[in-house]
């Protein structure tokens, strides 16, 4: 059973100790203002002169210099080595969303595990928040006003089928697989409708559509994958 570390009834930023490019963090913050470090996260969060609400990891990339500016109640091991520290994280925050910086940019392996956290942890929606994108596992539907030519790519790592609205290459009709056809650089033609019928499609829009992204996934008509079993 999952045990919350964090509970939430307004989104959280979890920041991660990989590439967070100027103004990533106060992006986030501004849209969800409860911080939580991914270990090494705190290092990140410190030097933008931010103090994690909660730091969850198994604490092996935060030296005992910069552990020691952190209140204790603020820190939670979780000693385990068989996960990624966002991986931990996400699996003890309850939160209706979180926004995710210092995820991406950085070494391929950890992108990877991390893209691989969002499809499992289907019960705790993420955004990524990159230089240029925003990634997240899709809903069963989504709604976005994107302006023609906008970007619109789709990854599956799972066999997954859907259909869409607004996109140039509809999907319709389309078995995607992470070993057979993908959907990366699709354009929309204008606001776009995505329907998917099972979990494991990871969407990568424009990092401008990053609000609405937001508005769709607090919206009653976004739709939840039910929780996976263990």
């Amino acid at each position: 059973m999952k045990t919350a570390i964090v509970e939430a009834s307004e989104p959280v930023t979890l920041i991660g100790g990989g590439e967070v490019g100027s103004g990533d963090l106060e992006l986030a913050l501004e849209r969800a203002s409860t911080l939580v470090a991914a270990d090494s996260g705190a290092l990140v969060a410190l030097a933008q002169g931010r103090m994690p609400d909660a730091v969850i990891g198994d604490m092996d990339s935060l030296p005992a210099l910069h552990r020691v500016r952190i209140p204790d109640e603020r820190l939670h091991s979780i000693s385990e080595q068989d996960s990624t520290d966002f991986d931990k994280a996400l699996r003890h925050i309850s939160a209706p969303l979180v926004l995710g910086v210092g995820f991406l940019g950085a070494r391929v392996d950890h992108q990877l595990a991390t893209f691989n956290a969002l499809v499992r942890h289907v019960d705790c929606p993420c955004l990524l928040i990159g230089a240029v994108e925003v990634i997240f596992h899709m809903p069963p539907r989504l709604e976005l006003d994107l302006v023609p030519g906008d970007v619109v790519s789709l990854f599956p790592l799972a066999p997954v089928t859907a259909r869409s609205e607004g996109l140039f290459w509809p999907l319709d009709g389309l078995g995607m697989a992470p070993d057979g056809q993908i959907g990366t650089s699709n354009r929309a033609t204008g606001p776009v409708v995505i329907e998917v019928a099972a979990p494991g499609l990871l969407a990568m829009v424009p990092r401008g559509a990053l609000d609405g992204v937001i508005r769709w996934f607090q919206s009653p008509r976004c739709g939840r994958w039910p929780a996976r079993a263990g």
